[in-house]
């Protein structure tokens, strides 16, 4: 029997940001829950990243597609990887 793919969730973030802090405690909080894989990429100092996320910032990606922005609410990230894993 298959295993069935883990959704991978990737949250862009920098550094002294106070809604990526809050966006990270949301879903490292519900990581174990949903067993997704977690990725965090720090986009300070990084040209490119800046200027692709800076002003959206927190930003959390599924499976390459952008879920969220800003504020990620517990029940939408439940759906939206619930979404992924289908």
């Amino acid at each position: 029997m298959a295993s069935i793919p883990k959704p991978n969730v990737v949250l862009y973030h920098a550094a002294g940001c106070h809604l990526c802090e809050r966006a990270r405690g949301v879903v490292q909080g519900l990581q174990s829950e949903l067993g997704f894989a977690l990725e965090e990429v720090d986009i300070t100092g990084d040209p490119a990243l800046e200027a692709e996320y800076r002003e959206w910032l927190p930003v959390v990606e599924i499976d390459g597609r952008r879920r969220f922005t800003y504020h990620v609410q517990p029940e939408a990230l439940r759906r939206a990887v619930a979404q992924a894993g289908t």
